[in-house]
């Protein structure tokens, strides 16, 4: 009850903001398909109007509700036959991110851009095959009707070209046999150099895991885009390791390289399946001592978990800026105990995000709101989002094949059974219940940095892992955690750092 009376003022805020605060315009979309394009439109598919404030960029990739300038997204499911002009406007009943629907947008500049969502292989929106407008800067007065003409299409994914880069691309057995349908796993692979010269060495392998949504090519990046590291890595300095970059992309969003009752057994599709091909085929080494996985945000919970689930696989985790490893502080939300993922027992809106001063930037209600709209559902259950993800590896099957969510969409009402179910992926409570055997497992295995100003909040998590592990005995863990006051999220992490470090360990484990 307590959370009634502020729901009721935003509301009605919004909506005199936008009745009252200034004129308003009925908008009306037509939108076409460029003539080469026509035979590539799908008919079923969901369209984004996008209603950017910000007058520069693309407002398709700005899919999060940060600044002052928002970028105000409409979507829908709809069909469509290309042959004709597709019509959207109030009453198509678009969901929105907007205070406002399509006949009472505020008058003003707006950058325009329009998508056709017809992917079905990948789970974000900005996915290769779905189509675009280019963004163009309209002025919004009175009742309109906007002429959009979709004529780019996102291109597939594309590896830099160079003789140390290769791609895994392969079906996965397992996976495909749990979806019924053919399911492809990737990955990027990094090869030493002097890799060619020496074709009876085998090498350890680094695993590394991106940040939310990373994808494999992201290999790219340090190939094409960074001098100092291809330099760094072609050099004697640099350790003959492999370096293989896994691909962030599942059915609900990132697939965080762990089975779930929603995304399938993506965990032993990498450990059984993806890994033993890779250290085959460019000759890795293959044993469980000369394996290590890292990464940070995202990848600094999946590679510690690998870790964890996995503590006879790997030889080591180097973990940043973990999502939260401890669900009595997911983010500032205590799963167990709290009532509401919107607001605190004060009825105040819980931050998401904040800046190094601890200014919040955004709140967790007008987050999921952007996931809502991105969603096919309407919902962040398959928005493909970060709290999609979450829920499809935490929360059981829920209904017509989407996760059970823990809390409401709307509402942020939280689910106690759900929450109960998260309990096996609370990596400090997983810890915690099965020390006995895992400790002595997990010695020498772990590294993991935090900054105490972490953008996300995924600080007082951390700090309780790090506390529990203090408490330990038989062993006594010796796992190094490091929290850096000011700093914020993953502002520690390198690439180079993290394979050097993994290099002395190599180097150490030959004196051994």
């Amino acid at each position: 009850m307590k959370f009634k009376k502020s729901i009721f003022l935003l509301l009605f805020s919004s909506v005199a903001w936008a009745a009252f605060g200034q004129q308003t315009a009925d908008l009306h979309f037509s939108i076409s398909v460029s003539n080469e394009l026509k035979a590539k439109i799908r008919s079923e598919g969901r369209l984004f109007v996008f209603l950017s404030e910000d007058v520069e960029g693309e407002p398709r990739t700005q899919l999060w509700p940060m600044g002052v300038k928002k970028n105000h997204i409409f979507a829908k499911n709809l069909k469509w036959d290309p042959a004709g002009p597709l019509e959207a406007d109030a009453a198509t009943g678009m969901n929105t991110t907007a205070p406002f629907n399509l006949d009472q947008v505020p008058e003003g500049t707006y950058r325009v851009q329009v998508l056709w969502d017809q992917d079905t292989e990948e789970s974000r929106l900005n996915a290769p095959g779905n189509v675009f407008s280019e963004a163009v800067n309209m002025e919004i007065t009175k009742g309109q009707t906007l002429e959009i003409r979709l004529t780019e299409v996102i291109p597939p994914h594309q590896l830099v070209s160079h003789p140390l880069v290769k791609l895994v691309d392969f079906t996965s057995d397992t996976l495909s046999k749990w979806w019924k349908k053919p399911v492809k796993v990737k990955a990027s692979v990094l090869l030493p150099a002097g890799f060619y010269d020496h074709p009876t060495t085998k090498y350890p392998v680094r695993y590394n895991v991106a940040g939310y949504g990373g994808r494999y090519t992201r290999v790219n990046r340090l190939v094409e885009g960074n001098a100092d590291f291809i330099r760094w890595w072609m050099s004697d300095e640099a350790p003959r390791v492999i370096s293989v970059f896994l691909d962030g992309e599942g059915p609900f969003g990132d697939s965080y390289q762990l089975d779930s009752d929603n995304s399938g057994p993506y965990g032993y599709a990498l450990t059984q399946e993806l890994i033993p091909y890779i250290e085959k085929e460019y000759r890795g080494i293959g044993t469980p001592r000369s394996r290590f996985v890292d990464g940070c945000s995202t990848g600094g919970w999946v590679s510690l978990a690998l870790q964890l689930y996995y503590p006879d696989f790997f030889n080591g985790t180097w973990s940043y800026s973990p999502d939260a490893i401890d669900f009595e502080n997911y983010q500032l939300i205590d799963i167990y105990k709290d009532e509401n993922a919107f607001y605190n027992e004060w009825g105040n809106l819980h931050p998401l995000a904040r800046d190094i001063t601890g200014d919040p930037i955004v709140n967790m209600k007008d987050f999921i709101r952007y996931e809502n709209v991105q969603g096919a559902s309407d919902t962040y259950l398959n928005s493909g989002g970060q709290f999609s993800a979450h829920t499809a590896l935490y929360s059981p099957k829920g209904k017509n094949g989407l996760p059970k969510p823990l809390f409401d969409p709307q509402t942020g009402e939280i689910d106690r059974e759900v929450a109960e179910y998260w309990k096996k992926y609370d990596l400090k409570l997983y810890l915690k219940q099965n020390w006995a055997e895992l400790g002595p497992k997990l010695q020498g295995k772990i590294w993991i940095w935090m900054g105490d100003m972490d953008n996300f909040y995924l600080n007082p998590a951390t700090r309780a892992f790090d506390e529990f592990l203090k408490t330990t005995g038989n062993p006594k863990s010796d796992a190094y955690i490091h929290f850096d006051a000011m700093q914020g999220h993953c502002q520690q992490y390198s690439h180079m750092e993290v394979l050097k470090m993994m290099g002395a360990k190599v180097k150490a484990q030959a004196k051994q």
